[in-house]
Formats: C-alpha cells, sequence, structure tokens
C-alpha cells in the first residue's frame, strides 16, 4: 500500500492547455538511437508510458540542417517526412495516459554540420563551441537569418502539432541551445536590439514563444528548458536567470530548469548527491504563477515529495531515474517500494550518447532492448522446457542472471565462494564516492531474497567435478576477473622488466584493504575508466604522495564519456595528486620507476616506494575449462557457458547485461548466423541522380 504521505505525487497539474496526470515529468534525455533507431526509442519510450509517467518527452530534436551536431546521433525534424517517425513516438507516449512531449533544439554556436555540410549560424559567430573542438566557424547571423530561423521554427511547430505532441519544449539549456546563446552575453555580443540588456537578448525567445502559440492555434503547451546558472564572467548566472523569469512571468506554461552545463546538470553520483540543484532553484517558483520542473537524479519518493511540498518544485523531473527504472512512478502509486530500481549515477547511459552507440544501464539491462530483443525491464518472458539453472559467482553478471532466468520460471541455484554477495561491486561500493555502486547487489539479491525458486548458497566454492554433480541443466560460470599485477594493457602488450624488490599493488589489493601508508606511490593508469582516480584518492587519504601516470594525454580519458573527466581533473589536483600525462613505465627498479614519453621516448627515473598497476584483468575462467574438458552433456547439462567478466572483461554494465542475455538465451532454438537484435535500415530513395 502506498504511504499517504506521497500521495501529493499523484495530483493531476495543468501545464497550459494540457493536464498532466501526475508529478513524475521524463525530461528530455538522448538514448543513441535518434533518427538511426527511431523504433527501439518509440518501444522504450512506449516502455515509459507503460510505468506510469505523467509527463514523457523526446530526446534533443533537432529542426534544421543548419544546425546538427553530428557525430552525436539526435533525432530530426528537418522536412515532412521526419513527421511519421515521431507521429509513432508520440502515439507510444500517449498510451498510458502521459503527456507526450518534444524537445526542439536549434544549436547555433554548437552545430558544427559535419553532416549536413552547411554553413553554421550563431547569434554571434566564432569557432564551433563542441566536446570535439571541431574546427569549424560559425557566421554571425544577420536579420535575415533571423527571419528564416524564426521560420524554421514555426514548421517545426506544425509538424511537432501534426505528429501528436502535447508539449513542445523550446532547448535552451546546457549551453547547447540558441535560445541560451541569444540570452548569454557570453555568446551574444550584438549591438542590434538582440544584443545589449536583457530585455533585448531575451527578444528572440519571446518572438519564438509568440510564434509557438500562434502556429499550434494555442492547443500545445510551450515550456522551457533554460540552465539554472552559466558559469564566466559573462555566463547567464542564476541571478540573472532570475531575473529574466520575474520580468517574463508568464511567458511559457513551464519552466524546465537544469544545472548549467551538461555535467554539471547530470553529474555522476560520486560527485553529485540526489537534489544538487535545490539551492539554485529554490525560490523560483516565487517568481513564476506557472509551474516548475527540476532535476536531482530523485530515486526517493520522499525527496521528491519534500520538492514539491517545501515549494522547490512542482513536478519531479527525471532522465536517468527514469532509464534505471521506467517503472518507477507505477512502483511508488503501489507501494512496492522494495522493488524500485534505484539509479546509481553512474552515467554509463550517457557514453552511448557520447560514442554514437545505443545507450545501456547498469541497473535496467532492457534498457534500449525493449524493441531490438524484445525486453521488458519488469516482465519475464516464459521459460523454455528446461526447469534447472546453476550460476557460479554472486557478482553483477551472476546475480543478474540469476534474477532474470527466476523470473523467467527457472529454478535457480546460486553459488558463491566467498561471504559476501556482489561480487566487484561489494568491493567497489566501499571505495571513495562509489557508495551507489553497491545499489546493483542491493536490488538483486532483495528482490532474490522472496523467491522461493532461488536457493544462494555463500561460501560455496565448487570444482568442475562439482558442477556436473549439482544436477542443473544449465550450467552459468560468472567467476569474474582479477586485476593484473603488471603493466599489460592497451600500450604495453607484454610485461616489462621488474625488480621484485619493488612492492607492487592492484586494484584488488586495496579494496581488500592492503595499501601503502605514508609512502611515495607511482600509480600507473592505462585503464582510463573511473579505477585509476578513485584508487588515487585512496591513497591521498592514507598519506601517501601519488604520482598519477597516464600514457594518455588527459586522465581517466574514458570518463569524457560520462561526463565527469574535468571534474575528476580538478579532484585530483585539490588534493595534491602530481600527474604525468602521456608517460608509461619502461621498467621498474627496486626503489625507482623509469618514465618514458609516448611521444619522443625519452626517459626520467621518478622515484617510488610502491606501485600501483590500474591496467587490464584476467578472466578467472579455469573453473570453466576444467568443466569443459569433462563430460558434462552425459551429465544432463544442455548447456555450459562462460559470461560477464569471466568471459570479457568490462564495466558493470556489461556484466550486468552478459547475465540477463544468458538468461533470455536459455532454451532458445540456436540461431545460427542470425543477429540476436532487431535493426532498421533506411530506405533507399526512388528519386532521380541530380548528376547531369
Amino acid at each position: 500500500m502506498r504511504d499517504p504521505r506521497h500521495d501529493i505525487l499523484f495530483t493531476p497539474l495543468q501545464i497550459g492547455p494540457k493536464t498532466a496526470k501526475n508529478r513524475f515529468y521524463q525530461v528530455p534525455h538522448c538514448n543513441g538511437g535518434g533518427y538511426r533507431d527511431p523504433s527501439a526509442v518509440v518501444e522504450m519510450r512506449r516502455t515509459k508510458a507503460e510505468g506510469g509517467w505523467g509527463v514523457i518527452f523526446t530526446e534533443q530534436t533537432e529542426i534544421h540542417p543548419t544546425s546538427e551536431i553530428t557525430p552525436f546521433i539526435e533525432q530530426h525534424l528537418w522536412e515532412d517526412k521526419d513527421i511519421p517517425a515521431l507521429a509513432r513516438m508520440a502515439e507510444a507516449m500517449k498510451s498510458h495516459g502521459a503527456l507526450a512531449g518534444i524537445q526542439l533544439a536549434y544549436s547555433g554556436i554548437n552545430g558544427p554540420n559535419l553532416y549536413s555540410r552547411e554553413v553554421p549560424l550563431a547569434v554571434t559567430g566564432g569557432p564551433i563551441l563542441t566536446f570535439t573542438s571541431d574546427p569549424v566557424q560559425a557566421r554571425t547571423m544577420d536579420k535575415e537569418d533571423i527571419r528564416d530561423l524564426r521560420r524554421w521554427f514555426r514548421a517545426a511547430f506544425r509538424r511537432s502539432h501534426q505528429a501528436g505532441f502535447d508539449l513542445i519544449c523550446l532547448y535552451g539549456a546546457h549551453g547547447f541551445g540558441i535560445l541560451q546563446h541569444f540570452l548569454s552575453r557570453a555568446t551574444n555580443h550584438r549591438t542590434d536590439e538582440y544584443g545589449g540588456d536583457l530585455r533585448n537578448r531575451a527578444r528572440f525567445l519571446r518572438e519564438i514563444v509568440e510564434d509557438a502559440r500562434e502556429t499550434t492555434k494555442g492547443e500545445l503547451a510551450v515550456t522551457l528548458r533554460m540552465s539554472l546558472h552559466e558559469a564566466g564572467a559573462y555566463g547567464f548566472s542564476n541571478a540573472e536567470l532570475r531575473d529574466f523569469i520575474a520580468m517574463h512571468a508568464e511567458l511559457p506554461d513551464l519552466w524546465d530548469l537544469a544545472n548549467g552545463t551538461w555535467e554539471a546538470c547530470s553529474g555522476t553520483s560520486r560527485f553529485k548527491d540526489e537534489g544538487a540543484q535545490e539551492e539554485l532553484v529554490r525560490g523560483i517558483k516565487e517568481l513564476t504563477p506557472k509551474p516548475v520542473v527540476g532535476v536531482g537524479r530523485f530515486t526517493s519518493p520522499d525527496a521528491m515529495v519534500r520538492q514539491i511540498r517545501t515549494g522547490v518544485l512542482d513536478f519531479i523531473g527525471a532522465a536517468r531515474p527514469s532509464i534505471a527504472d521506467p517503472f518507477l512512478p507505477l512502483k511508488v502509486q503501489e507501494g512496492r517500494y522494495e522493488d524500485i530500481r534505484e539509479c546509481i549515477g553512474c552515467n554509463i547511459c550517457v557514453s552511448g550518447d557520447m560514442t554514437q552507440g545505443i545507450s545501456r544501464c547498469t541497473q535496467n539491462t532492457a534498457f534500449m532492448e525493449e524493441w531490438r530483443k524484445g525486453w521488458h525491464p519488469d516482465r519475464a518472458r516464459p521459460k523454455g522446457a528446461s526447469e534447472s539453472v546453476l550460476i557460479v559467482g554472486a557478482g553483477p553478471t551472476g546475480l543478474e542472471a540469476a534474477l532474470q532466468a527466476a523470473r523467467r520460471g527457472y529454478r535457480v541455484t546460486l553459488a558463491e565462494a566467498s561471504t559476501t554477495l556482489g561480487g566487484r561491486v561489494a568491493k567497489e561500493r566501499l571505495l571513495p564516492g562509489l557508495s551507489a555502486w553497491g545499489r546493483v547487489a542491493d536490488y538483486r539479491t532483495g528482490q532474490m531474497a522472496v523467491m522461493p525458486t532461488v536457493d544462494i548458497y555463500r561460501d560455496s566454492p565448487l570444482t568442475a567435478e562439482d558442477i556436473l554433480a549439482m544436477g542443473a541443466e544449465h550450467v552459468a560460470i560468472a567467476t569474474g576477473a582479477t586485476w593484473r599485477r603488471d603493466a599489460v594493457a592497451r600500450l604495453h602488450l607484454h610485461p616489462i622488466p621488474t625488480d621484485p624488490a619493488m612492492p607492487l599493488y592492484t586494484p584488488d589489493d586495496l579494496m581488500a584493504g592492503r595499501a601503502p601508508e605514508g609512502q611515495t606511490v607511482a600509480l600507473y593508469d592505462d585503464d582510463h575508466f573511473y579505477m585509476g582516480s578513485v584508487l588515487a584518492e585512496l591513497l591521498v587519504a592514507k598519506g601517501n604522495r601519488v604520482h598519477f601516470i597516464t600514457p594518455s594525454v588527459k586522465v581517466a580519458e574514458w570518463t569524457d564519456n560520462t561526463l565527469e573527466q574535468g571534474t575528476i581533473m580538478r579532484r585530483l589536483l585539490e588534493i595534491g595528486v602530481e600527474i604525468h600525462l602521456s608517460k608509461a613505465p619502461d621498467a621498474i627498479g627496486k626503489a625507482e620507476m623509469t618514465l618514458g614519453c609516448t611521444w619522443t621516448g625519452r626517459q626520467t627515473a621518478l622515484p617510488a616506494d610502491a606501485v600501483v598497476f590500474v591496467t587490464s584483468r584476467r578472466p578467472n575462467d579455469s573453473l570453466f575449462h576444467d568443466a569443459k574438458v569433462l563430460d558434462w552433456q552425459a551429465a544432463g547439462i544442455r548447456s555450459l557457458k562462460l559470461i560477464g567478466d569471466a568471459a570479457a572483461p568490462g564495466p558493470i554494465a556489461w556484466a550486468t547485461y552478459a547475465g540477463r542475455a544468458w538468461a533470455e538465451d536459455l532454451d532458445q532454438p540456436d540461431r545460427g548466423d542470425a543477429l540476436s537484435f532487431r535493426r532498421e535500415i533506411a530506405a533507399l530513395d526512388p528519386g532521380v541522380s541530380l548528376l547531369p
């Protein structure tokens, strides 16, 4: 039964001409699908509708080819032929009573146009501001360009209306939208009626809102997504935002507020707590009679209610929590709090968009696989002809495999060699800033604790012979991986000369409590994700002087994809870590590391009392190979699989996905060379050639 304190989350609220059925508002978010995978995106949004969200938005939708952000794969609304795919999306969003919203964007100074090859247009011209420093400049818009842009927006409003959307979100946040570029003195250097004081800089936004109402005949709600604070001497600050809202209190039908840059707005749980943006939002509702939505990686219904009761927000905005659990609203509504799959704030979802792949989620293994593979976040397909499975190893892969197999109806035996369930996440959750990682284990163990068909055995190391004697019809070996105790990774493909007198440590050592204290430590990171920087923090906390060495040109290079690289760099500098970029060990002596420049090969000596290698991991696959050489089929085992890190080490999201994939494939026919997922292929245009 639902806690009555949470009833306010299910009270309807007006947004202009539309009424939202509750206060759960899925703000716009990317997903790596965009124009390339429309059916996958449609089904992902439909699942959220089924999960009870009151408002559901698309991702950033580009309105015109003069402003596109290739290589990112976002939605397009460039011409009428884009309407059918978006109409399917709007229909899916509204399938269970949610309002369907579309976010319209013109990127201006952020749009390099690498695909369209059009000349970029900006409020004030200059180099394109992108993640990849594209060597392109934008031209300053003249009055005719501004009239053209208003016309392009009107066409987008018409198409959005025709596609069946209920709300339009005008994107002016995170530094990405041209509306923010007009408002901000950092990007608006104009001296005409669109520049200068705040009222002039707001002129274009007022015109666009008026155009939206006129074009849609007032039938669609108009929302503004704006940055809460833009840093810098000329940035659109929180104080200036408040002046703007007070000046235009009734301009939109809703104010959608998000912190500064994308990195600041969607920081990982390592650096940002739940509700971290509250201070920037507090008091804004007093400036306007229109409803306000804000974000903060909200996973606790109590925290959500407090935001509304104290007058901070009217709607609870969510992107990442809606990915981790599309059924979050329904679970709160039905009082099924223990079933909520909480976001861990790892930002692996963001990496899908940043890498132009498909987005994924550590917690919700079905995310973006709803259409591609037919997976559902909460409903399982019936089991096949077999009855029993054995999973060896209770790390993230084993836990997910066991949970999904049990949901399908199999009798599950889960054997863990240690006393603790969770594998790597049980260890990593104890590291600085990674406590939320533990939710991966907590959710799955909590779900299985009440399932009578699951037997979990701790302190149960198994031999190959034990596996054959267990009587299970399907066996998965999910025994994880172990960090290497040498430099072998991406740069060094073979071990380097190492004096045995030098104390060597791995992440496994440090997580087990075996760490140097009060020494000079050289930490070599050729992993490039979060682990190296987290361990550097741990070592500093233990009184060590830490040298962080990486062959990359920046620390934790891959965390660009999780929006935390800059924050990690600042943290390391603030705590006194000494950073050596584009360097790698050529040899390890008994009291020093010989560093080589990765560009010139020039060597320098770095004195050290100990070395920590954060390089690569070895799969713990010996049990699988021992079992495979036995006559396991004669023992009645139908399948014997090596899964997760034990097969190929990767991020935690790769591990949970592997567990889900194994459970979904149980008793399925051999697909041969057929793909394991559906995909869409662009239709050939029958148009005639333009060549002479």
